[in-house]
Order: C-alpha cells, then sequence, then structure tokens
C-alpha cells in the first residue's frame, strides 16, 4: 500500500483508467414556450441555459504534440459547440414547429432569430436534438476514440436533463 502511494507520489504509472471523462460548461440565452402545457411555461419565455458537453477518450501521449497529456483542449470543446449549436441557440427564440402561431408570428418579424424544433423545445428535447448535433462534431477528433457521452441542459439551477450514451453507441435520453 505505502510502495504504491510512494509510486503514485513521483508520479510513476501503476494503474491505468481505460479512458478519460472530460466535461465543459457553456451558457447561452434563449426564448421558448411549451404549448400544451398547462402551467406558467405554456407562456412565451426565456432562461439562461448552460450545456455540459461530457465527451470521453484517451489522453494524447504523443510527445510534443499540442494536446499533449489532454484528452481535448477544453477551448476547443467550447468552439466546437459554439460553431455547431450555441450560436446558433444564444438570443434565439427556440419554437416547436408544431407551435403554427407561434412560429408563423416569429417569421414575420424580419431579421428574428428562430431556431424551429420538430419537438416542443423541453430541456429534454434541446438535450436529445444538442446531442444529435454535437456527435458527429466531437467523434474521434484527434485518433483517441474520443465521443460524445453526455449532453446535460439547464434550464434553471434546479432543473436539467440529461441525453447520455448507451452501451451500444447510441443516444438514450435522461431525466
Amino acid at each position: 500500500m505505502k510502495a504504491d502511494r510512494d509510486a503514485i507520489i513521483r508520479g510513476q504509472r501503476t494503474a491505468e483508467p481505460a479512458s478519460m471523462q472530460i466535461t465543459r460548461r457553456l451558457e447561452f440565452d434563449a426564448g421558448h414556450r411549451i404549448p400544451n402545457q398547462a402551467s406558467q411555461c405554456r407562456h412565451l419565455h426565456g432562461h439562461r441555459y448552460a450545456i455540459e458537453i461530457t465527451l470521453s477518450g484517451e489522453i494524447i501521449t504523443t510527445e510534443g504534440a499540442a494536446g499533449q497529456g489532454m484528452v481535448m483542449d477544453f477551448a476547443e470543446v467550447s468552439a466546437i459547440a459554439r460553431r455547431h449549436l450555441v450560436d446558433a441557440w444564444d438570443h434565439a427564440f427556440l419554437v416547436h414547429a408544431g407551435d403554427r402561431r407561434i412560429a408563423e408570428f416569429l417569421a414575420s418579424i424580419p431579421g428574428h432569430k428562430t431556431v424551429v424544433l420538430e419537438q416542443p423545445p423541453t430541456a429534454e428535447n434541446l438535450a436529445i436534438a444538442a446531442f444529435r448535433i454535437l456527435d458527429p462534431a466531437y467523434r474521434d477528433k484527434y485518433g483517441n476514440n474520443l465521443r460524445l457521452e453526455r449532453v446535460r441542459i439547464y434550464e434553471t439551477p434546479n432543473c436539467w436533463a440529461d441525453a447520455t450514451r448507451h452501451e451500444g453507441g447510441s443516444m438514450k435520453p435522461e431525466r
């Protein structure tokens, strides 16, 4: 036991994890409504959303590589998320295609930033949509078996939904 502890202190390897997970959190503001809900959420309103993106992969060990010692640079995790999702959703109104009155109203406003979704913009559906958008953007980016494991969408600080990867590789929504 003491030998293992001493080896760890000296930086010697004893046991290696199969892979490493990293998570990057970003925030964005967006409006939405849940058209068929009986509560306050049926009204037009907005949130300060947060998204957490969890990736798994092997730590890059190539001597001298820019990412040596990392699964992926957090700045690049952020840049990819912004390019593929966050910039599109930030300060937009997220509307369900089936919410025709609101979708048509928003379409009538010149230059309005609207994101039309196939499902009502609940935290659960936003997590699923984000997972589907981001999954191919991160897949094996560095040849280190990088893959998206989870997208967590916070609608409020106390309410969130997770879309996670199944063991077989497909996405699994959770709440």
